[in-house]
């Protein structure tokens, strides 16, 4: 900016600083927005499951120490006078959990010329596991860095996909095991992170790759790569004694600059000191680097780029995880023994490629033209089969598929039908769900614009992990998958699908052998299978069989428990007025009314449900079905434990009661799940069940000194409406001795009922 040389920096490493601000609240906060329900607020411009919008400004010099001085210069923060408009969005499908999409839009919102202006993505990127009581530390200084280009693809055919992406991990995937018998386990890292950049303004020249580790309590360890010197850009002696971290603005604008692309991390100690192009690391600590003996982090950095007063400029990137990397624990032995090639060879990035690809995809779809030109994008064709013919082979199969966009981004990802809105009902000794599937059911695919919509599914556990939530029951759509003949495929399997599922009334219309091919209720897909084909007469090379998709469990309290609650109720057409009576009480649908109950439940413990809907899939792009997360917006009730479903009649009671501190409740799941870093006193829990929604509970002691007021206070369609906990804390915030207690419950008529209930340590 002029002739100063600044650096606006969000993050320095060790330093902790920051030089971006948002405004002062409410006006810089954070702004959310979700597609997971259009009936929401959220709702409105939202793009992915959870949208984050952040606005800041380097602007801020107001409390200088905060942002310290800068470390070679020793000045306080001179701003570029930039806004920086950050969004980043998320999915849970199965294809696209693995990523984060990012895009950066910045502005100079000053009265001058940023002139040779370079743009930086750091990563400090850690890898390690998180010790569990009694367990030594993860470290962070064992990882390693590098950069892939490319990756075969995963529709293989010999295609390659250019991914351009940065990445740490840890070095071995921290095995475990015995002197002589490493194996991996649920604690090791044996996955990968990365960084892709997904859009770059018009004009970028450098593209830079540098990465350094910043290890202060040591100089020599403090290391990153530098070229040899060349004319118009000789060594630049940082002026710290070290030759890895950048300190002070002049330095870390040398190394977003520079245009360099460095070796990766496991090559350190193969440079050697007659090298053409990279100066040789010291040898003392080359051999550790090269085996991850630093923290490591990398700048992605691109220029130079010009941005007058107003102007903005955009970026837009995906942060990527991939599994597996590490399939081998005794591979590390091959980099710690200077084998780095073939220790590079054994890594798997297939997973970490199949990600960023489908990041770039969900950025910008391949094979949709966004802007109506004509142009949707580059494919690519995959021979599957060919014959010689005039001395040259000649393809007679072959598959033309997309791999990349218009160049004009979607921000749309593949998604599941919405999840249906649902409520929990406590019944005696049971819990009834009811869901509305309004919007699971109308709601089209964004990619194939198709009503793909197939059916429900009912989760229950004793938790809200995903490991922890079991399929109960399920409605799927009756529908058939059709398999047709292709005689470039060799047997049994020369069938293939080409379609999306068929209708047993869309089936019946195309090859009936009535008139009416409609009205042939006799043709039965289920009879014709891959061992015993349908031939569609008149038309020879029509071989076809079919198979269920899925298990056409579609008849409502037949062969799937859920039922409808309405099953007279129409099904509305598009533009019809909606008449009161084809409404809930509560102004749903009532044709997309269902319900499911659970019977024989405990009353005395919680019981997590969830519904998800699920589509037939997306064949066209290789998609199987997608459902909703199993986890995301799951609820939780107890049921009822009386014999009467009027709430006047409910007779509150306590459990556990005697409550004995040495009776393993913990131990056994009843108290503290999913809470494995608090102690026990923390957790400890006495229920109060049959509880009217409104009401307060007391606790007192023989003397009849309050022990602790509890304020219940809930609507009465919550489902836990009737239930509350004491956590056997006073009033005095200290853990209760053992002893007989008594409680009363007094609701907001003034009825109280009363009880004893007997502690022991």
């Amino acid at each position: 900016m002029g002739s100063d040389t600044l650096v606006s920096e969000g993050a320095d490493g060790f330093s902790w600083r920051g030089e971006f601000d948002p405004d002062e609240a409410p006006f810089g906060a954070l702004k959310y927005r979700s597609t997971k329900d259009p009936t929401e607020p959220v709702f409105e411009g939202a793009v992915s499951e959870e949208d984050y919008v952040a606005v800041y400004t380097d602007t801020f010099t107001y409390g200088v120490p905060r942002h310290g001085l800068d470390a070679l210069d020793g000045r306080p923060h001179r701003p570029l006078h930039i806004e920086v408009t950050q969004k980043s969005y998320a999915w849970s499908e199965a294809y696209a959990e693995d990523f984060i999409l990012f895009q950066y839009r910045i502005r100079n919102i000053g009265n001058k010329l940023l002139n040779d202006m370079y743009v930086s993505f750091y990563i400090d990127g850690d890898v390690f596991y998180s010790p569990g009581p009694g367990e030594g530390s993860g470290t962070v200084r064992d990882d390693l860095c590098g950069y892939l280009k490319s990756w075969p693809s995963s529709k293989e055919c010999g295609l390659i996909d250019t991914l351009d992406i940065s990445w740490i991990a840890d070095n071995d995937g921290d095995p475990r095991g015995g002197q002589f018998i490493e194996t991996y386990e649920w604690k090791s890292c044996t996955s990968v992170q990365g960084l892709t950049m997904l859009q770059l303004p018009a004009g970028t020249g450098q593209r830079a790759f540098n990465w350094w580790g910043s290890l202060f309590d040591s100089l020599a360890w403090d290391f990153g790569p530098r070229a040899q010197p060349r004319p118009g850009r000789p060594y630049r002696n940082f002026g710290t004694g070290r030759q890895g971290t950048p300190e002070g603005d002049r330095n870390k604008y040398y190394v977003m600059s520079n245009g360099e692309h460095d070796y990766d991390q496991i090559y350190t100690d193969q440079i050697g000191p007659n090298d053409p192009n990279w100066m040789m690391p010291p040898q003392d600590v080359a051999r550790g680097i090269s085996r991850g003996a630093i923290d490591v982090r990398y700048l992605r950095s691109f220029g130079p780029y010009e941005l007058g007063p107003n102007e903005e400029m955009t970026f837009a990137m995906a942060y990527v995880a991939g599994e597996h990397l590490h399939p081998n624990p005794s591979n590390w032995n091959l980099l710690n023994n200077g084998r780095p090639d073939q220790y590079y060879a054994n890594l798997n990035f297939s997973d970490l490629a199949k990600n960023a690809m489908w990041a770039r995809w969900v950025y910008d779809n391949p094979g949709v033209d966004t802007d109506s030109d004509g142009y949707a994008g580059k494919s690519r064709i995959c021979v599957l089969d060919s014959t010689w013919v005039d001395d040259h082979w000649v393809a007679t199969l072959a598959d033309t598929s997309y791999y990349e966009g218009d160049g004009v981004p979607d921000w749309r990802a593949v998604t599941p039908p919405p999840q249906p809105t649902f409520w929990l009902y406590p019944i005696n000794h049971g819990i009834r769900v009811r869901f509305n599937g309004r919007l699971s059911e109308t709601t089209k695919d964004i990619f194939s614009g198709l009503l793909d919509f197939e059916g429900y599914r009912i989760y229950m556990g004793r938790d809200d992990r995903e490991a922890s939530l079991a399929l109960i029951a399920s409605y799927d759509k009756e529908n058939y998958d059709k398999y047709v003949r292709n005689e470039n495929l060799p047997p049994p399997g020369n069938f293939e699908i080409q379609d999306v599922p068929f209708t047993l009334e869309q089936l019946r219309c195309l090859y009936g052998e009535l008139p009416d091919r409609c009205a042939d209720l006799l043709f039965d897909p289920r009879r014709y299978a891959i061992t015993y084909p349908f031939y569609f007469r008149g038309y020879p090379d029509s071989i076809f069989a079919f198979a269920p998709h899925d298990g056409n469990r579609s008849r409502f309290g037949v062969n799937t428990p859920i039922k409808k609650i309405y099953p007279d109720a129409t099904k509305p057409l598009p533009g019809d007025t909606v008449k009161p009576e084809a409404l809930t009480p509560d102004g749903y649908l009532k044709y997309y009314e269902y319900e499911f109950t659970f019977d024989n439940l405990l009353p005395t413990i919680p019981y997590y449900i969830n519904v998800t809907a699920f589509d037939f899939g997306s064949p066209k792009i290789g998609l199987t079905a997608l459902e909703n997360s199993k986890t995301v917006g799951v609820k939780h009730a107890y049921p009822l434990g009386e014999d009467s479903d009027t709430a006047a009649n409910r007779q509150v009671y306590v459990y556990p009661n005697p409550y004995r501190g040495n009776a393993g409740y913990r131990r056994d799941s009843y108290e503290g799940r999913g809470e494995g870093d608090r102690i026990d006193d923390r957790l400890r829990a006495i229920h109060f069940a049959n509880l009217p929604a409104k009401c307060i509970i007391r606790i007192y002691t023989l003397d009849g000194d309050l022990v602790r007021a509890i304020k219940h206070d809930m609507e009465p369609s919550d489902p836990n409406s009737s239930h509350d906990m004491w956590d056997l804390i006073n009033r005095n915030i200290q853990m209760v001795v053992s002893g007989l207690y008594y409680w009363t419950v007094e609701d907001n008529s003034g009825n109280v009922q009363m009880g004893k209930l007997v502690i022991l340590f």
